[in-house]
């Protein structure tokens, strides 16, 4: 859980950064859009007033060369007696565009000026006008277009788009530099809960530092907590040998031989029972250094005692670089599993997505896969296959299943087609050559 965590904080983060960005962009599209008006306004004022100056000029010169010499692929220009716009249009834009005529040429003040919107396309329009001439004629215009200033928002637009974008890539990129604290935290997080130690390196900000601190301190109660737990068992299973000894001898005195059977096997039971949380305990702490092994050797090894209750299948040669004795401890707690509900143990060596596992199979009578989480804990017995006259103490599973935890390994569990079930170690890899004793976080 606390692995997701940083992923998920970095997706939240990221998705108010492209929000920001977003809102900038839309932002950056009404402001655009706000000034491309006024572009407007200023370029169409712009063109009649030069129009209207410079057609004064050649009028009074040549009358016949108005019209052509004024006419451009922007402007439309014709002389006639009477004006092509009968009455002057009500609009805040044309007025607008009105005063900012005079306002580029004062000269034009007092003259009497026409201006209208006339529609030609659906999305087209063109500023049509009249002016007097000082003759008395009128000068009838059009300005073509009066949207033509949109590719000078569209120019903005595209710009912006792309300013936005590189700011969202470098804020993506500051995001993931800046996070990196708080993933190393995750990863070390979750870590310390599968019983590993690591060492949070106390660098970052005031607050990173801090955090780290207190995962270091924490890191150093809780070995001691379980150091003091497993000193107090051993002192503990010691000061209890001494009874059971005693009871040993005594019972071996008892002229009832049923009797002193009963006490016998009592006795053996309770140093069974403290034998297996012996190495329940000591699972929480082990320490281990990895090396280069062949599995089918190892493996071997460990069910030399156990004679032909334990077989091995090894499909190809299987060299790793792994912890030896966790392996061997979650091993031998499946193999003596197997044997103790299954009368046997049947062994396989496989390559599974790339990495080696270690079945131990069976033909019991099996587990429900609704029990599968539930035989992780400790002291769980499943009635239908545990009932109280077999021997075992439910510490065998969670034994292996604590020394795959805090060496990145894994165990599951499947049902087998023959009956029965079947145990999958996946085999521990050491992460960068270390142990997990060893790892280092910042």
């Amino acid at each position: 859980m606390a692995r997701q965590f940083a992923p998920r904080f970095a997706v939240y983060v990221a998705l108010v950064f492209m929000l920001l960005g977003v809102m900038q962009l839309a932002a950056s599209l009404l402001f655009y859009q706000s000034i491309d008006r006024q572009t407007l306004s200023e370029d169409h004022a712009r063109r009649v007033a030069e129009l209207l100056v410079v057609s004064d000029r050649i009028h009074a010169l040549d009358p016949q060369l108005t019209a052509p010499t004024m006419s451009t692929r922007h402007l439309a220009a014709a002389v006639a007696a009477a004006p092509s716009v009968a009455k002057a249009d009500d609009s805040g834009t044309l007025d607008d565009i009105a005063r900012r005529i005079v306002e580029w040429e004062p000269s034009l003040a007092g003259r009497s000026l026409r201006l209208a919107v006339r529609q030609v396309h659906h999305n087209k329009r063109d500023l049509i006008g009249s002016i007097r001439l000082t003759d008395g004629h009128w000068l009838n215009f059009r300005s073509r277009d009066m949207n033509a200033a949109w590719p000078v928002a569209l120019r903005a637009t595209v710009l912006t788009l792309a300013t936005t974008l590189a700011c969202l890539a470098i804020g993506l990129a500051a995001l993931h530099i800046l996070t990196r604290p708080l993933r190393r935290m995750s990863d070390a997080a979750d870590a310390i809960g599968q019983g590993r130690q690591v060492i949070v390196r106390e660098t970052g900000s005031p607050d990173l530092r801090k955090l780290a601190h207190s995962m270091n301190v924490m890191q150093e109660r809780i070995a001691r907590l379980l150091q003091d737990q497993a000193k107090s068992f051993e002192a503990i299973s010691h000061d209890l040998r001494t009874p059971l000894s005693r009871q040993k001898v005594a019972a071996e005195l008892i002229d009832d031989a049923e009797l002193g059977g009963v006490i016998l096997a009592s006795v053996d039971e309770m140093e069974a029972l403290l034998a297996s949380l012996q190495r329940f305990l000591r699972a929480q702490h082990l320490a281990a250094e990895p090396e280069t092994l062949e599995l089918g050797q190892t493996v071997r090894e460990v069910l030399s005692p156990y004679g032909d209750l334990a077989r091995i299948c090894v499909e190809e040669p299987a060299v790793v670089g792994t912890f030896r004795e966790p392996l061997a401890l979650a091993l031998q707690a499946l193999v003596e599993n197997a044997i103790q509900f299954g009368a046997e143990a049947r062994i396989a060596i496989r390559r599974v997505d790339g990495r080696w596992c270690i079945e131990v199979a069976d033909s019991g009578p099996g587990i429900p896969s609704c029990y599968f989480d539930a035989i992780l804990d400790p002291f769980f017995r499943l009635d239908a296959a545990r009932a109280r006259d077999t021997k075992g103490f439910g510490l065998g599973i969670p034994t292996a299943h604590r020394l795959m935890m805090r060496f990145d390994g894994k165990l599951s569990f499947a049902a087998s087609p023959d009956g029965g079930l079947i145990a999958r170690l996946q085999v521990p890899e050491p992460q960068d050559g270390h142990g997990p004793w060893d790892q280092a976080l910042g």
